[in-house]
């Protein structure tokens, strides 16, 4: 079963906003957000999460297994 997509924003009362993505894989989430991020003002720090790595070691491996062995 494929996991849920969800986008959590936290407000603080000093204005800050803390935004966690789950459920989407890669590099793919900063296309989710681009747009409510323009709309909230200047992002000032990033952390990637598992997923964002685990999306970009599955493509590596797809890569790697796609090269056609020359033996």
């Amino acid at each position: 079963m494929p996991m849920l997509e969800t986008l959590e924003f936290v407000i603080y009362p000093d204005g800050r906003v803390v935004e966690t993505v789950t459920g989407i894989s890669g590099a793919s989430c900063a296309e989710v957000t681009a747009a409510i991020e323009a709309q909230l003002g200047c992002v000032i720090s990033q952390q990637p999460t598992a997923e964002y790595y685990a999306s970009q070691e599955e493509a590596n491996q797809l890569v790697v297994q796609s090269v056609p062995s020359q033996w």
